[in-house]
């Protein structure tokens, strides 16, 4: 199982971290332990003084493919939920800084949550899905996949021209605006279109 993630999907993301908006997917990858499993416990990470959420739209893989054409890319995927992807800022400042790799930051063991998946079936209009974040009650981030740069379908085909996706893999679409600091104690709920997906404490 492979863990795929777009950075800099949505404008509005790209520009409150000073990023250019890009003019193709970022592609980066988790590994496999990145994914929290469920039930299991969220702790806040020992090398890392800044850790930050990112909510977004998770899709999951139904089907090997590769070099995968645009207009066939809806059948290769089947669910959707809302995740969060981790990121150690302080490190992945570093980093960027220094030219290097963003893996230390972005790829660490239980880096990568998921809720619970929704068919896509059950989804009326998947080019307008709705999504939010919560922290401690309080709202924080807000998304609608009419938002994205790249749309579901041509992330799948843009991935599959470098990589083949297969079964159970999961692709992490990009966060909107309002990333932040989390520490430990604070309560994180995923919610799209209104129906809560996941909670997690940071402990």
């Amino acid at each position: 199982m492979k863990i795929f993630c777009i950075g800099r999907n949505y404008v509005a993301h790209a520009k409150e971290l000073g990023n250019d908006v890009p003019d193709e997917p970022v592609i980066f990858m988790k590994p496999k332990s990145a994914l929290l499993q469920a039930h299991t416990p969220f702790y806040y990470p020992e090398f890392t003084n800044e850790l930050h959420y990112e909510c977004e739209l998770v899709l999951r893989i139904c089907k090997n493919g590769k070099y995968i054409q645009d207009r066939y890319a809806s059948k290769y995927y089947d669910a959707v939920t809302v995740g969060i992807d981790f990121t150690a800022r302080d490190i992945q400042n570093e980093l960027k800084e220094k030219g290097l790799p963003w893996e230390k930051a972005k790829s660490w063991d239980n880096s990568a949550v998921i809720g619970k998946w929704i068919n896509m079936t059950d989804i009326k209009n998947k080019k307008e899905i709705k999504f939010n974040l919560k922290k401690n009650k309080e709202m924080v981030q807000e998304g609608n996949s009419n938002q994205m740069i790249f749309n579901f379908d041509s992330i799948v085909a843009h991935i599959s021209n470098y990589f083949s996706v297969n079964i159970g893999d999961l692709i992490f679409t990009g966060t909107p605006a309002g990333v932040g600091e989390c520490v430990v104690g604070d309560e994180l709920e995923g919610y799209m279109d209104d129906a809560q997906l996941f909670t997690i404490e940071i402990k």
